[in-house]
């Protein structure tokens, strides 16, 4: 029987701090022991300016699920072409917990508040080179386009929010 493992606001606030002082800030906490689990299980923290590449999971498809337990992010769905076909905001303040994404759906995330923490649930194994589905209309992580690319999403979120 494996170790029993809480989620509360130490380890919450642990995983932020490490999100906060990572280069790509965010920070992952795997519950899952082994990446060939069939499920994986995570909290994912993000600070502001974190960039999630758009990407769906399709060929092998799996579904991912997050469900916000601090802060507030959103989550951006897009067409085939890279246009933002809906915003789904995470904010538990607001009543807006979590979504549940199927597979070959196009989307990324943003962090909209420091602190922000989800967990996070998606089908397993995971295998580095085919777990995402990059879109090549989306500048790669790293890329000097990033920035403006991630102003741009932050702008369509707020826009849509009114």
């Amino acid at each position: 029987m494996g170790k029993i493992k809480l989620i509360n606001d130490a380890l919450l606030n642990e995983v932020s701090e490490q999100a906060r002082q990572s280069v790509r800030r965010r920070m992952n906490y795997n519950f899952h022991t082994d990446y060939s689990d069939p499920i994986n299980r995570m909290l994912n923290a993000l600070e502001p300016g974190t960039y999630c590449r758009p990407h769906k999971h399709e060929d092998p498809d799996k579904r991912e699920v997050f469900i916000v337990l601090k802060g507030k992010m959103a989550v951006l769905f897009f067409n085939e072409t890279g246009e933002v076909t809906e915003v789904v905001p995470l904010d538990p303040e607001q009543g807006s917990y979590g979504v549940d994404i199927p597979p070959g759906v196009w989307h990324s995330l943003v962090c909209i508040e420091s602190g922000s923490v989800a967990y996070e649930v998606k089908d397993g194994p995971y295998v580095q080179l085919v777990d995402k589905n990059f879109a090549s209309w989306a500048p790669e992580e790293g890329s000097s386009e990033v920035g403006e690319y991630l102003n741009k999403l932050l702008m369509e979120v707020t826009r849509r929010q009114g």
